[in-house]
Parts: structure tokens; sequence; C-alpha cells
């Protein structure tokens, strides 16, 4: 039973990222871009623990770990990035 569903699963989460791809391709803002792009990540890393589970591979939970990392500093740099449409009351 369980051989059935974690391919099923995997395949529900795969079609989830192609489904992101179009709010990467059409999102209003940047934060919305970014915030689909932080779901990529997550969706890899969901992905990445099935398959560990599903083949019995050890690595592939460090890979994830390793996705996590990046994805907690990337949305740390983007939110952390000075705004061009904030005023700091230099300009008149």
């Amino acid at each position: 039973m369980i051989d059935l569903l974690l391919p099923a699963l995997i395949i529900f989460l795969l079609l989830n990222l192609a489904a992101g791809m179009v709010r990467v391709a059409r999102g209003p803002t940047a934060a919305d871009r970014m915030l689909s792009a932080l779901l990529f990540g997550s969706t890899t890393v969901a992905i990445l623990l099935i398959l560990a589970e599903w083949m019995g591979e050890a690595a592939l939970r460090n890979v994830a770990l390793l996705f996590v990392m990046l994805a907690a500093i990337v949305s740390l740099a983007f939110f952390g990035m000075p705004r061009d449409d904030a005023d700091d009351g230099d300009e008149p």
C-alpha cells in the first residue's frame, strides 16, 4: 500500500510545483514571486524526504536539510532588502 502512496504523493507535489510556476510568471508583485519561490523550496524538501523514505537513501535527507537552510537565507535576504517605495523622509 505504501509503495503506491509515496509515488502518488510525489506526483501530487510535482503538480503543485507546476501550478506554482503560474504564480511566478504572473505574480503581480515581487513578494508574490518570492513566496512562490519559497513554496518551491519547501515542496522540494517534501519531495526529497519522501524519496529518502521510499528509496531508503539517507543522503537525500541531508540534501533536504541543505535546501531548508538555503531557503531560510534567501527569505531573510529578500525581506531584509530596502524597498524602492519606502519613504524615509529624505526627499521633499
